[in-house]
């Protein structure tokens, strides 16, 4: 690699240990994902406790931080192929001098895209505490019949149309680029964007799986994470996206029976 892309994988690097660190030590909550990993069960059967901490302006905002700093760690590493073939590109052209910062800049807008699904995330999950479909403390679903629904929704989504094509256009950066690289920092602030949407709608059904582990529960965090980067970078990569659906939906069925 040359210096400017070493310049991006180093900083992209940083940002994700410390967004991961951040992760685990669970900034702001009742307990660290470390403890909260400890004390997991079987999905559907989160261990009893107590009504959980009230809702405030202030904890929703360290609960949407918890999201997406998450999601942070979680995505860089999957997107890191095109940031640095996105940083290679700039390295020619009228934009040379500027390239580390626009990929800085191509970085903001994807991590926004984030943002907003963090949002979501957030909203959705103050919603269920209140309702006993979820355990509070724990941070995960109540139930095999609820956890059961939302991975069969996530193996059926596996096989969508929509899941197929957003795969496709995050499994080759270098057509994704060449059909839609501008020049500048819009530029870089539009093609981020685009590949956020992108990947949201590749992933977003995956992530949402944390609510059936558990959202700090460690071994879903870096499994996903794990399953993400080899979706969209293993060779065969499309074939675990198949076999993973199938698997979501026979363990979805399975828990919908049991419950």
């Amino acid at each position: 690699m040359k210096r400017d892309q070493w310049i991006v994988a180093l900083a992209a690097g940083a940002v994700t240990l410390l967004a991961a660190a951040y992760t685990v030590f669970g900034v702001g909550m009742q307990m660290s994902a470390l403890e909260m990993t400890r004390m997991a069960r079987p999905v559907g059967e989160p261990m009893p406790m107590g009504p959980g901490r009230g809702w405030t302006a202030g904890y929703a905002l360290l609960v949407f931080l918890m999201w997406w700093v998450m999601m942070v760690a979680m995505m860089i590493p999957s997107a890191a192929p095109t940031l640095l073939l996105y940083t290679a590109l700039k390295r020619t052209g009228p934009d040379a001098a500027r390239a580390a910062w626009l990929c800085g800049v191509f970085l903001f807008g994807y991590l926004a895209c984030w943002a907003v699904f963090s949002a979501l995330a957030t909203g959705l999950q103050w919603l269920l505490s209140a309702s006993p479909l979820m355990n509070a403390p724990m941070m995960s679903l109540h139930g095999k019949g609820m956890a059961g629904a939302v991975l069969l929704l996530a193996g059926l989504y596996q096989f969508s149309p929509l899941k197929q094509a957003c795969l496709r256009h995050c499994r080759a950066p270098a057509q994704f680029l060449a059909r839609h690289h501008r020049p500048g920092a819009g530029g870089a602030l539009g093609l981020g964007l685009r590949h956020g949407v992108y990947c949201l709608g590749c992933c977003w059904a995956l992530m949402a799986l944390l609510f059936v582990g558990g959202i700090m529960n460690l071994w879903w965090v870096a499994g996903l994470a794990v399953w993400v980067l080899v979706e969209k970078a293993a060779p065969h990569g499309v074939w675990l996206t198949l076999a993973g659906g199938a698997v979501l939906i026979l363990w979805g069925g399975w828990l919908l029976l049991a419950g």
